[in-house]
């Protein structure tokens, strides 16, 4: 009976099966396509019915909120200071007071005057015109230390002056003649075209580095420009010639060792150390190229994906442009792709900061005393010939110093890489002591003492600044000159 029941019936029911199967796909398909509608309906909503038209290099953000007031609200957030992880945040911190060991590494350089730990993009006209690296001009005596070329990270206003003067004279003007043209901190402009609001590179050093590469960065996919629009200011880069023209070391390749070659190629130096004499570089913050041989990077993620994670609100998504460390928020960032715990994710990235920076804290006392020592064999006689392969060590261990350290994010975005730069920069300072020690045996010398460097004040002291002159000359400015500026730019309608 029972199979009787079932040749019967069994076909009819495996019809309906089928019958409701397919309709019940047809209702998520419609469900699908309406949310899809949806959601296009209000971008296009938004795309069509903007409140004003921008056209040209618009520097100030808050007319681009008018017309995109989500990724205008999120963009505002950047002024805030209250993350703070176990290595930092972006609240003020003088690295220089925390490490004073790098004061004697940049000494004769303006780094040694300040260095503060950097903080959200709506800080950067604030922190240019505050940080002492670019003294007083025209305050107390004092005078321009840097070319504008300095404010080209810092401002939509400086793709604005690039176009009105060509980036040749832009570059050669001295920094404070832009004081009351750059007023406007890293904003909208800086990345989008303001009619199509696609990505596009503003900075003619981040063209003309991929142009020498035989490289069109135009045509490069959309998911690349959300990593090169970052790499227009967070990589290494040097100021070219007399006219300081800025310019990406790229041609020989992207890594440490790349771009050392093609600085001793064409016998380029940031500066001669005060104390060494050595003739050293100065890395900025190769971030971009780091990152791009680290774990996340070799898989194809952009610099977008985890500092601007998306956020969904109603039918629209949309990046958030707080542009924040990924640990502020580990569950729109981190956990899109890892499905570990946020305590286990915190945990992996501040054990690759505990070993990175057990090295590099190594390593920056070791190249202080080098510098020190190999001034104290100067004092004691030593020759330019004696000394030249201590200096080239030198010059050598200080970039791997740099390199890892000037890097924002390193031991997260090339933890391996970065161990491997830092421990190679302790090699090469523990081998210039070494051949000092010769040195030192040739010259008679059989003790030194070395000078006690354990706080910022103490170390300028010994390689020659004063910091009192140096904070009140800022204060100075920072009181009388600023404010001119600023009433300027309102007055022609900048801000």
């Amino acid at each position: 009976m029972s199979s009787l029941y079932s040749n019967k019936y069994g076909p009819w029911i495996i019809g309906l099966a089928i019958s409701l199967g397919v309709a019940l796909g047809v209702v998520v398909l419609a469900l699908i396509a309406a949310s899809v509608t949806t959601r296009r309906a209000e971008v296009a909503s938004i795309y069509n019915n903007k409140k004003i038209e921008i056209t040209g290099i618009e520097a100030k953000s808050r007319l681009w909120g008018e017309n995109y007031p989500r990724e205008y609200e999120t963009w505002k957030k950047t002024a805030n200071m209250d993350f703070k992880s176990k290595y930092h945040g972006n609240i003020v911190q003088d690295a220089l007071g925390e490490r004073p060991d790098m004061v004697i590494l940049w000494a004769g350089y303006a780094f040694a005057r300040d260095y503060k730990a950097p903080r959200g993009h709506s800080y950067t006209i604030e922190d240019m015109q505050n940080t002492l690296r670019t003294a007083s001009p025209g305050v107390d005596g004092g005078t321009d230390l840097q070319p504008a070329t300095c404010w080209s990270c810092k401002s939509p206003d400086v793709p604005r002056m690039i176009e009105e003067l060509g980036a040749a004279d832009f570059y050669k003007s001295p920094w404070s003649s832009m004081g009351p043209q750059i007023v406007n901190s890293v904003g909208c402009a800086d990345c989008h075209e303001p009619v199509t609001m696609n990505l596009t590179i503003t900075r003619p050093a981040l063209r003309e580095a991929y142009a020498r590469r035989g490289l069109d960065v135009d045509q490069a996919p959309n998911q690349e420009k959300r990593s090169l629009v970052c790499a227009q200011c967070h990589v290494e880069y040097y100021f070219q010639g007399d006219g300081k023209y800025l310019t990406f070391p790229w041609d020989k390749g992207y890594s440490m060792e790349d771009m050392e070659a093609y600085y001793d190629e064409i016998e380029y130096a940031d500066w001669t150390h005060a104390l060494s004499k050595a003739p050293m570089l100065k890395a900025q913050h190769p971030d971009w190229e780091l990152f791009m041989v680290g774990p996340h990077g070799q898989k194809g993620l952009s610099c977008a994906d985890c500092h601007m994670p998306y956020i969904s609100e109603g039918g629209l998504k949309f990046s958030d442009h707080q542009l924040v460390s990924p640990l502020n928020d580990v569950a729109r960032s981190c956990q899109v792709c890892h499905r570990d715990s946020e305590a286990d994710l915190r945990k992996f990235v501040y054990e690759r900061q505990d070993k990175i920076l057990e090295t590099r804290n190594r390593l920056e006392p070791e190249l202080a005393k080098t510098h020190i020592l190999t001034k104290m064999a100067i004092d004691a006689g030593a020759t330019d010939e004696d000394l030249l392969p201590v200096r080239k060590l030198l010059r050598q261990a200080q970039w791997r110093w740099d390199f890892g350290v000037a890097s924002h994010g390193a031991p997260f975005h090339a933890p391996v890489e970065t161990q491997r730069i830092l421990s190679h920069g302790l090699d090469k300072a523990l081998q210039a002591q070494l051949l000092l020690k010769d040195v030192f045996f040739a010259l008679g010398v059989t003790d030194v003492e070395l000078p006690d460097i354990s706080t910022k004040e103490k170390a300028q002291v010994f390689i020659g600044l004063d910091p009192d002159k140096l904070n009140a000359q800022k204060a100075l400015f920072i009181s009388t000159v600023v404010p001119q500026w600023l009433q300027e730019a309102k007055d022609n309608g900048r801000i």
